[in-house]
């Protein structure tokens, strides 16, 4: 039933769909890190935080990857060599594109937080870069080789309910957040 509804909603407004998406499973994964890693229960729970990374989730994030995805498709060619092209997309996704997303992500929250983009940068930056790298070029492996281009962010929401869960906790922790 979802996927029927979801599949109506894309073909109608792909970029409106996938944002609002986005937004919801960041906020999602905001929900798991305060409730399931930090433990905060409801009397301490954060919801301008969840809002926060809703916000960027559906804002920022999504639309940027609709756009980005999009480019790699058009941009990224090698005919007759499909695993290049598959090889070379995973590159330019965790080489460029998420370098940018993550200085985003954290400089975006902290503006949003009245902190200091800088500090955030320098206490979160490089350890989420590097754990970025330890899951998301296998996923992305997958998601470019088997997955159809307008389902492709879904498939990165879904799993990132867990990310989403380490970033919002990365946020939150700066360089000391550890699962």
């Amino acid at each position: 039933m979802f996927i029927r509804w979801y599949q109506t909603r894309l073909a109608r407004s792909p970029l409106l769909t996938q944002s609002v998406t986005t937004g919801i499973l960041f906020a999602a994964g905001d929900c798991i890190s305060q409730q399931v890693v930090e433990r905060r229960g409801f009397q301490n729970y954060d919801v301008l935080r969840t809002a926060r990374m809703g916000a960027y989730g559906g804002f920022i994030f999504g639309p940027m990857v609709v756009q980005w995805y999009r480019l790699l498709e058009r941009s990224i060619r090698f005919p007759g060599r499909p695993s290049m092209e598959i090889v070379s997309r995973v590159a330019a996704d965790q080489l460029i594109f998420t370098p940018v997303n993550m200085v985003f992500f954290f400089s975006g929250l902290s503006l949003l937080e009245g902190g200091s983009v800088t500090e955030k940068l320098k206490s979160s930056y490089s350890s989420t870069l590097l754990t970025n790298w330890m899951v998301w070029p296998a996923v992305q492996l997958v998601n470019f080789k088997l997955v159809p281009l307008n389902h492709r962010l879904l498939v990165v929401n879904l799993i990132s309910l867990g990310w989403n869960s380490y970033l919002s906790y990365a946020n939150e922790r700066g360089s000391s957040a550890k699962f």
